[in-house]
């Protein structure tokens, strides 16, 4: 199942045309809290397709009938661009217990590309809901390889996919190997560069949130 935000006219629609803004962009902190917005907003949307029972909270002046949810779901995210976003979600579900995945590109002389993961710590997932964010989905290959580690390791009760903007490319290889996960998505760009950036997307998130990388070591 895939949701995609400005399908609908809402508040989020200015987040996202702010992390678009080039000359908003100028600052990193605004750049990160509307990532941070856009993930609270998810997380809300994500919230009514959770399990909840029926408790009883006690008031000053009698009872009232309550629908809680019976299990926080586990907030995954990619490093480092996903991270606001993934605090977006914590916001919401700040009883949740979270995953953190690094991953890298590793470029040949041809230009072409291999994703591969560096790094990761899990709580248990077996038997799970998982939501795993990252801030794009260009050619989906770093979310792929993530999402079928964790399968191969965990019984998922149920994953969702989390991320601002998405390319039609990128949605389309995820959902070919993820097919039973539900994508959450806030907006999709019809283009991709043979770099891999999306179109008109918003360039490098994880620079514009944290600033330039230096060497890798």
């Amino acid at each position: 199942m895939i949701h995609i935000l400005t399908d609908t006219n809402s508040i989020a629609n200015h987040f996202l045309a702010e992390l678009r803004d080039v000359d908003i962009q100028n600052d990193q902190m605004r750049f990160r809290k509307n990532l941070e917005r856009i993930g609270e907003i998810f997380a809300y949307e994500i919230s009514k397709t959770l399990s909840y029972e029926i408790k009883n909270t006690t008031t000053p002046l009698g009872e009232a009938k309550t629908q809680l949810l019976i299990q926080n779901p586990i907030l995954a995210t990619i490093l480092r661009a996903g991270l606001p976003l993934h605090q977006g979600l914590l916001n919401i579900f700040d009883q949740s217990d979270c995953a953190f995945i690094a991953t890298y590109r590793k470029t040949r002389k041809s230009g072409e590309f291999e994703i591969y993961k560096e790094y990761q710590t899990t709580p248990d997932l077996n038997g799970r809901t998982v939501i795993i964010s990252d801030a794009m989905l260009a050619t989906g290959k770093s979310m792929v390889l993530v999402c079928k580690e964790l399968f191969a390791q965990y019984k998922i009760k149920k994953l969702h996919v989390v991320s601002a903007i998405a390319s039609e490319a990128g949605l389309e290889h995820a959902k070919a190997f993820l097919p039973n996960a539900s994508f959450w998505i806030g907006a999709v760009d019809a283009e991709l560069t043979s770099k891999a950036y999306i179109v008109p997307g918003l360039g490098d998130a994880g620079d514009l949130a944290y600033g330039g990388k230096g060497e890798k070591r």
